[in-house]
């Protein structure tokens, strides 16, 4: 543990010198800031604050060492596979995991006009460097003149990017980028989504926003054709989503938002909106099994590693086939104080033919921050999950605690750290996850810019 501290904080002191050379960063309008200017940010800001002066480029990124202390357990029967058992929970030490970084580019085209273009460099699922996606941002016309009812009332977002369903996308972790989620792990359900399509955004009020959008439902472009066991082709339908959101902030110390989110696929070929994150969940081989039938390969057995195995802690309730998911979102921030709620229900089928299945989450956080700047903070969140998994389980649920607490040493340096303890309830006997527990402290060091 002491050479752990060491060396995040040698991390922390090289930071504190790297990152004064993009202190000049050209401002980008109707932006969200990725460092600790883009906390309680939400969608990107319509508001009109930076003046145009020409084409802007600004270059950032996000890096996220971790160090992990986890232990787990189950309660499985013994699954034996020749002289091995698949039910033995992976070799868990202290350690360091992969270190995650993330580069993005902003670049201002016009007035009104932005180009975002994201990348992974490091991953735990793609350790080499891969793009998340890019799409443009059109918050003015200018083509047109700028007409003043399009400037002050409409948004729209078009390209190959993460899909506005609910407001915990905006402080979850995405890959190196860790800065605005106050804990380590994300939602157990984990709804997010890289799609190639477009969102159009219409602002009544300063306080009010509504959104409808349509993508093509996949995580990539895809033109082949599927059939099914009888020959049927299947269709790939769209996604079509809605959110409509109030925020207001009602006094110096008061501030309220509510949101509602829908996101519905009546059938395609692989959805994967609770599947669509393909760099890995914070917790490295927690509750995995040592060994797995690798079907891909045939059903062979493989041992099981960070980069196959990389949804540790996380429940798909695998609804790729036809998908409807609803989301309300409440946040209030007080002072120092803040509530953040994520309440979902989701129901659809893993195949043409399956039966409908439903899952529901629940997820409440609170948040305490002080010292000067809101620089430092406590936190905790109780995450809970059940429905009708496909197959042998039935019935499930899971519950996670999290314990957190952060300091922002600079506006672009965070340190945290987190105790976590997650349940895996009412899994069948013969499954891994059967009276399946993990534990322990994760901490992380971030850099954002």
């Amino acid at each position: 543990m002491k050479i752990s501290l060491k060396i995040i904080g040698l991390s922390l002191i090289l930071g504190s010198f790297i990152l004064p050379a993009f202190s000049q960063q050209p401002a980008i309008n109707f932006f969200r800031l990725p460092d600790q200017g883009g906390l309680h940010v939400f969608e990107a800001p319509k508001q009109d604050t930076v003046p145009f002066t020409g084409f802007k480029l600004r270059i950032g990124g996000n890096f996220t060492q971790q160090y992990q202390h986890l232990s787990h357990s189950n309660e499985a029967n013994p699954s034996m596979a020749g002289e091995i058992d698949l039910n033995n929970l992976y070799p868990l030490s202290p350690g360091f995991n992969l270190a995650t970084a993330n580069l993005n580019f902003d670049i201002q085209l016009e007035d009104g006009i932005r180009v975002k273009l994201e990348n992974y460099m490091s991953s735990r699922h793609h350790p080499e460097f891969w793009v998340k996606g890019g799409y443009i941002q059109v918050d003015k016309l200018p083509m047109f003149g700028s007409p003043e009812w399009f400037s002050r009332l409409v948004t729209v977002k078009i390209g190959h990017f993460g899909v506005n369903y609910g407001d915990q996308q905006f402080r979850r972790s995405d890959n190196g980028n860790t800065f605005h989620n106050p804990f380590v792990g994300n939602t157990i359900m984990d709804a997010f989504a890289t799609e190639i399509g477009g969102e159009v955004y219409i602002h009544p009020s300063d306080n009010f926003f509504l959104m409808a959008g349509m993508t093509g439902g996949l995580i990539n472009g895809d033109v082949k054709e599927y059939r099914d066991a009888q020959g049927d082709v299947i269709k790939k339908n769209p996604s079509l989503l809605a959110k409509a959101g109030y925020d207001k902030q009602v006094n110096d110390d008061l501030r309220v938002r509510l949101s509602a989110s829908f996101y519905t696929n009546p059938g395609t070929t692989r959805n994967t909106l609770y599947a669509g994150d393909r760099t890995g969940s914070r917790y490295y081989m927690a509750s995995e099994p040592e060994f797995y039938r690798n079907f891909r390969a045939g059903g062979a057995i493989a041992a099981s590693g960070a980069a196959d195995r990389f949804t540790s802690g996380r429940l798909s309730p695998d609804f790729t086939s036809q998908v409807s998911s609803f989301m309300i979102n409440p946040f209030v921030k007080f002072r120092g104080l803040e509530l953040f709620g994520v309440i979902e229900t989701s129901s659809g089928k893993q195949s043409p033919t399956a039966d409908t299945r439903q899952f529901s989450q629940f997820s409440g956080e609170v948040v305490y921050r002080f010292l000067k700047n809101e620089q430092a903070y406590i936190g905790a969140r109780y995450n809970q999950v059940s429905g009708e998994l496909a197959g042998a389980n039935g019935d499930v649920s899971i519950d996670r605690l999290q314990l957190a607490a952060g300091w922002y040493t600079t506006k672009n340096l965070l340190l945290k750290i987190e105790y976590v303890n997650q349940n895996f309830n009412d899994f069948a006997a013969a499954d891994y996850r059967h009276g399946a527990n993990f534990s322990g402290v994760m901490i992380e060091a971030a850099i954002a810019f």
